[in-house]
């Protein structure tokens, strides 16, 4: 059977549904359509941080030390495929102009005014779904090993200062005070108390979408690579029958490059492919909030499933095989820091970060294909902006006055450079 809609979401990852929700909310009839169930991909596979003080992106490292740990593969931060290199090789030279210590502060302004919303479009999405058991207001703790990594904030902390973001310099005793159950192996801790954090990132996905479903929104299981023109809209084949509608929206994480470059939409995006694994606690070991180790890029972070050890970046294919070397490599560091016990699952979890190289998400319109939207690329931050950026996109197609310059996430910016 056919059915019609107003608009086609393509993936149901908090991205997705958080578009689909806010569509509907406006009265606009919505399917969200994914091969799998509401949160089930990139979405479960985060540290589960609400990030409104995130100011700088990831920099390319630019210290000698840096960059030859990495290239020997001692990095505890980041690993990668060698023959895959060359296919990223531009990217990551944007990537490395992209994050001067000038390039950093004009992308932290640039993205200020969605890291500023961020919490405050998850709190009105958790109250209206119902999902208050998810969220914690506990911050998040970064601790740093040595007195350089710390120096090494302060144009960032400068930057909160002038936005007015609290954060809280602590000793080692202050920051075990807050987290006795780490080991004092730092020596300085830096509390950001505005943050959020979520308990089970699946379950909020889940809720969310259960909340778009009480809207009038409808779920689809099919294969987004099957979206097509159609009597001057769109059409995609689902198990529930063909469905067509006037605009899509492509919101497929790492995934979107599949639907867009047959339709001559060919935009840098690379994945950042990342992995975690849940642990038990040894004896009464617990911790209240998420943990950042700045040096050596890890988090450890309270989960209903268990602590959840989250890895910094792998540069490989999407689709490559699992090659969790830095769970390996971080291993010896992250049980020297808190009290991990028996791994909770057979193996890592591996998921895929979309990341443009100026980090800032495309959130738009496609460029040459009308009616066709753009909703993909939150890097390390598709959890915290998923809410924010689906209200962006939802006031853009439906016309509203959009509460920021949407500008400087148009996918035609890429055709500057």
């Amino acid at each position: 059977m056919m059915q019609k809609k107003n608009v086609i979401v393509l993936g149901a990852g908090i991205v997705g549904i958080s578009a689909a929700l806010h569509l509907q909310k406006r009265g606009v009839s919505t399917v969200l359509v994914d091969r799998q169930g509401p949160g089930e991909g990139t979405s479960y596979g985060n540290a589960g941080i609400i990030e409104g003080n995130t100011l700088f992106p990831y920099p390319f490292p630019r210290s000698i030390r840096a960059l030859t740990r990495v290239a020997l593969k001692l990095a505890t931060e980041a690993n990668y495929h060698a023959g895959f290199l060359p296919r990223i090789a531009r990217w990551l030279w944007n990537v490395r102009q992209a994050t001067t210590p000038e390039q950093l502060e004009a992308t932290a302004r640039v993205m200020r005014p969605l890291f500023e919303r961020a919490l405050s479009e998850h709190e009105e999405l958790v109250e209206a779904a119902g999902a208050q058991r998810y969220l914690r207001h506990t911050g998040w703790l970064r601790v740093y090993r040595s007195e350089n990594a710390l120096e090494k904030l302060a144009a960032e902390l400068k930057l909160a200062d002038e936005y007015g973001i609290p954060y809280q310099k602590l000793s080692v005793e202050e920051s075990l005070a807050l987290e006795p159950s780490l080991s004092p192996v730092f020596k300085h801790g830096v509390l950001w108390p505005k943050a959020a954090s979520y308990s089970n990132p699946l379950g909020v996905s889940r809720a969310f979408n259960a909340h778009y479903l009480s809207l009038g929104g409808e779920n689809a299981k099919g294969d987004a690579k099957t979206l097509a023109r159609a009597n001057g809209g769109w059409k995609v084949t689902t198990e529930q029958g063909e469905v067509h509608a006037e605009e899509a929206v492509v919101a497929l994480g790492p995934w979107s490059p599949d639907i867009l470059e047959p339709l001559g939409i060919d935009l840098p995006l690379a994945v950042k492919r990342g992995y975690h694994w849940h642990f038990s606690a040894k004896g009464n070991a617990s911790l209240s909030r998420p943990v950042l180790d700045a040096e050596l890029g890890f988090i450890l972070g309270p989960m209903e499933q268990g602590i959840r050890l989250t890895t910094g970046a792998e540069f490989a294919h999407r689709d490559a095989k699992p090659t969790p070397v830095q769970i390996d490599r971080l291993m010896p560091y992250a049980k020297n820091l808190f009290p991990l016990g028996e791994p909770l699952e057979p193996k890592p979890w591996l998921g895929a970060r979309p990341c443009f190289w100026d980090s800032r998400p495309v959130i738009g319109r496609a460029p040459g294909q009308k009616g066709l939207w753009l909703d993909y690329g939150h890097g390390h931050s598709g959890l915290t902006l998923g809410p924010v950026t689906g209200r962006l996109l939802a006031e853009m197609m439906t016309g509203s006055t959009t509460f920021t310059d949407p500008a400087p996430f148009s996918a035609e910016r890429f055709s500057k450079n």
